[in-house]
């Protein structure tokens, strides 16, 4: 990248004095120039003797009256020069110079006549109020004045918060210039440096306000009435409509929060302005550059080089298009704001450099120094210089992390050494296949050597899938807010097939928590669509999900992984979707991940999902930590114990559907589950046999459960059993009662009869040498 120098400063009118004043060794405190970048204005903070002063410069030597404003210290110092559109004439702007006591001199720039003061105006309305920070926001004025105490000895604390934050619409019109209604935005605040945008006012504290106030910033919705409240360490934490003058109070928008805000960190903030697409640019003391969005979200963008920033090192920052240019210490740095990547790292000769605007030239920056006025341009370049797409970059630098992890070498291993080939040629044959063919949809390429081809056909879907995915998330950043909904459930269900394509390590998991969490339908959706989850022909779930996903479905991390964020594994992640939006397929999904468990791991195994938690236990937690609980939720234990067929959760189920005096499904489920072993047979009888004893409920069932008596069982254990469980009266018994509850030997007879009858055991032991012809058997012939 080469610096242009478009202008020595000849052309501006008296531009030896404005050289004059960038040589002078005295840092102009504001540099600041006209929409149209025909003017510059400078604000130069002079020392005794020379006298502070606002002058103005016109481009193209421009003839005509000159503008400049000094004044004497302690005398009001302006706070703002304000570029404001004029509504009467097309194109055309004036300039507001803004002073500490709130008096407001509105200029404008007649070619030929020069500088015109159209009118001087008040705009505090207080003779004490003193500005302190003042910005344009539309045809709106907003500015931060100090509102000192009446008395002289008033509480610190309440002094703190003597500043009020105001509003007042400057009409320019063909009858003059006049001021609107003021109104107070925020009262009985802390210091605060207001910054605007095209739809927002943001809030920034002082350096020198309380500790307690500096932990957050303000964000204000002009159309809305509404302050956000965010703060970089947290994001956004809490939104207010301020519906009347009394509700804008700034304590009380702090009232429902100052305990969340009370253990945040105080805020790091060496410099800030605003962007064109209208976020706030944070620099930290640290070099770290951040962005918060008007909703209050931030996010980091890049990190500046080299020690942390003193406090009187400037730190100049542009946007210009999506790119940001950041000068700090001599040296332009170029990023790219929506991917964080260094475009361009330029040392520049100049000491001191000043933005200047470039109507209509987004890719386009020019530069106020010493010596002149500079340009640079960063549009595209031809096809035979053009960079290498961000994807190639990224294979490059993931490439060098995974060759450093297994080298044995001590040398650092750099992006360079890949490019130039050698020993390692993964890299750049893929690099290689990504540039052809990310680049041939714009232009014919090249076309690839042979023994690329048998990899490019190999990976041809990935890549098909990433543009794809890159093309959906463009849609989803330039879509009306109708369409926006539909762009991102195609946006989850492929970042969810794509993850459960990838290793299931701990990132992809949190993300995956954190897509559940975000988009709930659209993730159960894709969750469908991935395990081809849907009904047959007899109303059964079938699942045709291959073997991988499967195993991603039931990988469970260890539980140190699992901390204190909340993330949970995929396959309670899934259950929670099935307990959301079809809670019957529940069951069904936890049987059919048993029958995959159960076919590709020995039952048992330490290896397989089941040798950790049980499948329906997993599901039965997720279940529990549901916030409300009904009669469903309980059928849904059950049908969990029920499906996983395992005899501790069978009895488990069979105890609670007793607890419920479900009779009726209590035989049913002894019916079904008697038939899967003799040992699950003999604890559901003895159970039920155990609940007959007690109560009469299952007399109407005798004539289903009788025949479930395991064939082992005698009429001794029977008896035995009935006799351990009767109930306990209190009353002497008799003979004869008159209540109708009590055993008696009638109910138990056609049991005891089925017992008897039947062969036992031994019997049939013996049944072959009982039915033998001869008996005893005749006596062997003696040997003599």
């Amino acid at each position: 990248m080469k610096l242009r120098q478009v202008s020595d400063l000849s052309d501006f009118s008296r531009g030896h004095w404005l050289r004059e004043l960038l040589c002078r060794g005295e840092k102009p405190s504001h540099v600041q120039s006209s929409p149209d970048g025909q003017h510059v204005l400078l604000l130069q903070k002079s020392r005794p003797p020379a006298l502070p002063r606002v002058v103005a410069f016109q481009r193209h030597s421009i003839a005509g009256a000159d503008l400049e404003r000094s004044w004497q210290p302690p005398q009001s110092a302006p706070v703002g020069l304000l570029f404001l559109q004029s509504p009467v004439v097309p194109d055309s702007w004036v300039l507001a110079v803004v002073w500490e006591h709130g008096r407001t001199e509105v200029w404008h720039f007649v070619v030929a006549v020069g500088w015109q003061l159209l009118q001087t105006l008040e705009l505090c309305q207080g003779a004490r109020a003193r500005v302190v920070s003042v910005c344009s926001q539309g045809a709106s004025l907003v500015w931060c004045e100090e509102r000192p105490p009446l008395g002289a000895h008033s509480d610190v604390s309440k002094c703190a918060f003597r500043f009020c934050v105001c509003a007042r619409a400057l009409e320019l019109g063909e009858q003059g210039v006049r001021l609107g209604t003021a109104r107070i935005v925020l009262h009985n605040s802390p210091e605060y440096q207001v910054l605007a945008s095209p739809q927002h006012v943001f809030l920034v504290p002082a350096a020198a306000g309380l500790a307690t106030t500096s932990k957050f910033l303000l964000i204000w919705h002009p159309e809305k009435a509404e302050f956000t409240i965010t703060a970089p360490s947290a994001g956004f934490i809490h939104s207010k409509v301020l519906r009347s003058s009394s509700e804008s109070d700034f304590k009380k928008l702090l009232l429902g929060s100052v305990g969340l805000l009370s253990g945040f960190a105080a805020l790091d903030i060496h410099t800030s302005t605003v962007s064109n697409s209208g976020g706030l640019l944070l620099v930290s003391t640290k070099g770290s550059v951040s962005v918060v969005e008007p909703d209050g979200t931030q996010r980091h963008i890049f990190d500046l080089e080299g020690s942390p920033l003193a406090h009187g090192s400037p730190v100049q920052l542009k946007t210009f298009g999506s790119i940001l240019a950041c000068v700090l210490a001599g040296v332009l740095y170029l990023v790219d704001q929506n991917s964080g990547r260094l475009v361009e790292k330029e040392v520049l000769s100049m000491k001191e450099v000043h933005f200047l605007e470039c109507q209509g030239e987004e890719d386009s920056i020019q530069l106020l120094s010493q010596s002149g006025i500079y340009s640079f341009s960063f549009s595209k370049p031809e096809d035979n210089s053009r960079p290498e797409p961000c994807l190639v970059e990224m294979v490059f630098e993931e490439a060098c992390r995974y060759y450093q992890r297994r080298s044995l070498s001590s040398s650092k291993l750099t992006v360079e050494k890949l490019k130039k080939g050698g020993t390692f040629q993964a890299p750049v044959v893929l690099a290689a296949i990504l540039q052809h063919s990310l680049h041939q949809k714009q232009k014919p390429a090249r076309s690839l050597q042979d023994s690329y081809a048998k990899l490019l056909s190999t990976v041809s879907l990935e890549l098909q899938s990433y543009m794809s995915l890159e093309l959906l998330k463009t849609c989803v950043v330039c879509a009306p807010e109708s369409e926006v909904e539909r762009y991102c459930k195609e946006l989850v269900e492929q970042e969810v097939s794509r993850i459960l394509q990838s290793d299931m390590d701990k990132d992809n998991l949190a993300y995956l928590n954190s897509v559940f969490a975000s988009f709930p339908k659209a993730a159960w959706k894709a969750t469908r669509s991935c395990l081809q989850l849907q009904q047959n022909g007899d109303g059964l779930l079938v699942a045709r999900a291959t073997p991988e996903v499967w195993k991603k479905v039931l990988c469970q991390p260890q539980l140190e992984e699992v901390g204190q964020n909340g993330m949970v594994p995929l396959f309670e992640l899934i259950c929670a979707s099935f307990l959301r939006f079809k809670p019957k397929w529940l069951p069904s999904f936890v049987e059919l991940t048993q029958q995959y468990v159960s076919s590709s791991w020995s039952y048992g195994s330490k290896e397989g999902p089941e040798g950790r938690v049980p499948l329906y236990k997993r599901a039965l937690g997720v279940l529990a930590r549901k916030n409300k609980h009904g009669e469903a939720d309980e059928e849904m234990e059950l049908e969990l114990l029920l499906c996983s067929k395992r005899p501790k959760a069978v009895l488990q189920a069979l105890h609670l559907l007793i607890h419920l005096k479900r009779w009726q499904r209590v035989v049913e489920v002894a019916e079904k589950f008697s038939k899967l072993s003799p040992l699950l047979n003999k604890e559901i009888f003895i159970t039920l046999l155990a609940e007959f004893a007690q109560h009469r409920e299952l007399d109407p069932y005798l004539d289903r459960l009788w025949p479930l008596c395991p064939a082992e069982l005698t009429a001794s254990d029977i008896l035995t059993t009935v006799l351990q469980h009767l109930p306990h009266s209190q009353e002497e018994p008799v003979p004869f009662s008159s209540e109708g509850n009590q055993l008696t030997v009638g109910l138990l007879k056609p049991l005891l009869q089925r017992v008897v009858q039947r062969p036992s055991v031994q019997d049939e032991m013996y049944s072959d040498a009982l039915q033998s012809s001869t008996f005893p058997p005749p006596t062997p012939p003696r040997e003599h």
